[in-house]
């Protein structure tokens, strides 16, 4: 049974669509526009409810607000923080899992190590701006240093990252928007949970 949660951050308040678990939690933002119905997210967190894992699915002050685009600079983190922080209260067992989807991917792996997590899952990760790869975000995720799962879009304009010890990338048929093979996505995320879970 779902729960709606608002959450006081720093920059107004956020809303949580709650599913209880106690397996662990996992905690997504979505991407720069602020819409919570992209079709990744809901297969990202039908795998972890399907584990037992609780999950959390945030829309950020800036969208609850009403704009379409985020606030620049800390303020997206620093109200991130809020809500993982909030909701980890909630669900204190097992491991803490935050991700997201593009630009809420990117707050993920901005803030892992502050709120504890202890891995981070990334849907459509914007390596760079469309254009441009001399704007290069790879460091971004090289700073996360818990395991990572980068579900990144082969024909995806916004470029797909690199690998590393702790980064797993799996490149699936498609575009930044990761519609093709949504059972595909679940599947790999799946698994990725039942790694964790141990």
């Amino acid at each position: 049974m779902s729960e709606d949660l608002t959450v006081q951050t720093p920059h107004g308040p956020a809303h949580v669509q709650l599913t209880p678990g106690d397996r662990g939690l996992l905690v997504l933002g979505p991407g720069a526009s602020g819409s919570v119905k992209a079709g990744d997210l809901a297969v990202a967190l039908r795998a972890a409810a399907e584990r037992g894992l609780a999950t959390a699915l945030v829309t950020p002050p800036y969208s609850v607000a009403g704009k379409r685009v985020p606030p620049r600079g800390p303020v997206a983190d620093e109200d991130w923080v809020a809500v993982v922080s909030a909701v980890r209260e909630r669900f204190p067992n097992g491991p803490l899992i935050t991700g997201g989807r593009s630009f809420g991917a990117r707050v993920a792996c901005h803030t892992a190590a502050e709120v504890g997590a202890d891995a981070v899952l990334c849907l459509a990760f914007p390596t760079h701006p469309p254009g441009r790869p001399d704007k290069s975000r790879q460091a971004e995720l090289d700073a996360v240093t818990v395991p990572a799962l980068v579900v990144t879009g082969a024909s995806d304009p916004f470029g797909n990252p690199t690998g590393s010890a702790t980064t797993r990338v799996e490149v699936v048929p498609g575009d930044h928007g990761l519609k093709k093979d949504l059972p595909g996505i679940g599947t790999l995320i799946g698994s990725w949970l039942d790694e964790r879970l141990g």
